[in-house]
């Protein structure tokens, strides 16, 4: 073999004339087993070996990663010396075409290896505005889990890309993210601190952090700029409402109702948000249960299309079920359903609302509309912040009074200050405590998780018959400390 493989019979002017011979179609042999192969338009060069020990017959071919691996690109002198390689190779009791995918393999992963840090050297120059946008994509969107569930925001992410249009991407959303630092944005934080806006300091700050957390699992960054900024060095630390109305401000209410000129619906809302300590968003999403038909498939159906729909006006659904007393939700912020029992007083403000009922926009039957709140288009619900700003309208200074709004500024205003809609819903429960009622029966009234995990998982009893006795407790209370008539 090794005087076959020393034999060399071609020379380089009888290669190319073979090439350039397109009738020429039989391999051509340098001797010890180097071969010239034409296929198609192109040459490739082989050597034939012989496996030792079995004499099976091995046709190895040369340069097999190299797109240009074939003549004239490799010449006869490249051939002989990479077949000369090859046979060195087996001399020594290897296979050459085990060494040659070994090389295959460390050569892809080179290439891995420098995709990866290109990859990575590429997504540190994401500009603040690009990361927000994975971000915003990944995190934001709301999904629904195997588990059942939600993950995102309800909002996917709306509220605050407003926010960073407007605080954080006209400073440093073209900036890459491997040139952002700390001080970059704790100018724009102390921006929103000079300007009294602490809320919204914290806010952007929470969101901020959420953001760069999510760069740096995905080592975008090195590290989180932001991450030992608190509150406290930003907008100061959160404080919690606790406004509750006193029993003389509840008895104060209704005159103040009176003369607040409000809709009819507007007034039946405050007095419902107490006897019920439902959240605005619910309050808002009831609908009337006789709008739905009995039969359980076009039912299911029906209340099918107002999720959506209330999903859509970022409301929770309800059916308000006079005959039954209830007002079912059978999803809620806590992703659980919740029915709350309508006491007498509940009942009345249901009452006044079902005066008010609209034939449904565009309906040539007369059919109802479905919303106990209603918008101008009753076939959707009024916006959630329209009862919030109602509220805020009629407790402020005249001087302060917002353009085209009601002249009525003061009529809502109480002793103990600026109360909200959710302000309702702790008086609500306050009112249950004064009563006697324990925390955990409250908790449910409000459809409250319980904070004990332990008791969260093993404890599955809603307590519906104290639930029931709770808000007929509540109601009772209500029309004690108000006027006989608090509806008008």
């Amino acid at each position: 073999m090794a005087r076959t493989a020393r034999l060399k019979v071609l020379t380089a002017m009888a290669v190319k004339a073979y090439y350039d011979d397109v009738k020429q179609v039989k391999p051509l042999h340098d001797g010890g087993g180097l071969y010239l192969r034409k296929r198609d338009a192109s040459a490739r060069w082989y050597l034939r070996m012989t496996e030792p020990g079995t004499g099976i017959e091995q046709w190895h071919i040369l340069f097999p990663e190299d797109a240009g691996g074939g003549y004239p690109n490799k010449s006869l002198a490249k051939a002989r010396e990479e077949a000369d390689r090859l046979r060195t190779t087996r001399s020594q009791g290897l296979d050459p075409r085990a060494e040659r995918d070994r090389g295959i393999r460390d050569r892809r992963e080179a290439d891995r290896q420098e995709r990866e840090a290109a990859a990575i050297e590429e997504a540190r120059r994401l500009t603040v505005r690009q990361l927000f946008e994975q971000w915003c994509a990944t995190q934001l969107q709301p999904h629904l889990r195997a588990d059942g569930k939600r993950t995102g925001r309800k909002d996917g992410g709306k509220y605050v890309r407003e926010q960073f249009e407007r605080h954080i991407f006209p400073k440093v959303g073209e900036l890459a993210l491997a040139d952002l630092r700390k001080a970059d944005l704790l100018v724009l934080l102390d921006a929103q601190k000079s300007a009294g806006k602490m809320r919204t300091a914290n806010m952007l700050l929470a969101d901020l952090k959420q953001m760069l957390d999510y760069a740096l699992d995905r080592e975008h960054i090195a590290g989180n700029p932001l991450a030992t900024v608190k509150k406290g060095k930003v907008g100061g630390p959160s404080v919690e409402r606790d406004r509750a109305l006193s029993d003389d401000e509840i008895q104060l209410l209704a005159p103040a109702i009176a003369g607040a000129k409000m809709q009819p619906r507007n007034a039946a809302a405050i007095w419902l948000t107490l006897s019920t300590g439902v959240r605005a968003g619910e309050l808002m999403g009831a609908v009337w249960a006789d709008i739905l038909p009995n039969e359980p498939k076009p039912r299911t159906a029906r209340i099918d299309s107002l999720l959506e729909l209330a999903d859509a006006e970022d409301v929770k659904l309800g059916i308000i079920d006079v005959a039954a007393r209830t007002w079912h939700l059978p999803t809620t912020k806590n992703q659980r359903d919740h029915t709350i029992h309508l006491s007498d007083f509940a009942l009345k403000q249901i009452l006044v609302l079902d005066q008010y009922r609209e034939v449904l926009t565009g309906s040539s039957a007369g059919e109802l509309s479905p919303w106990v709140f209603p918008a101008t288009q009753n076939n959707r619900p009024v916006c959630v912040k329209s009862f919030g700003k109602q509220l805020a309208d009629r407790q402020r200074a005249s001087e302060k009074r917002l353009s085209n709004r009601t002249k009525a500024t003061t009529s809502l205003a109480l002793p103990g200050g600026r109360w909200t809609a959710h302000d309702l819903r702790r008086t609500a429960a306050t009112l249950m405590a004064r009563l006697g009622f324990p925390s955990d029966t409250i908790n449910e009234c409000l459809n409250h998780i319980q904070a004990d995990r332990m008791a969260r998982v093993y404890i599955q009893d809603r307590r519906e018959a104290d639930q029931r006795r709770a808000f007929d407790a509540l109601g009772t209370r209500l029309q004690e400390l108000v006027s006989a008539d608090t509806t008008t």
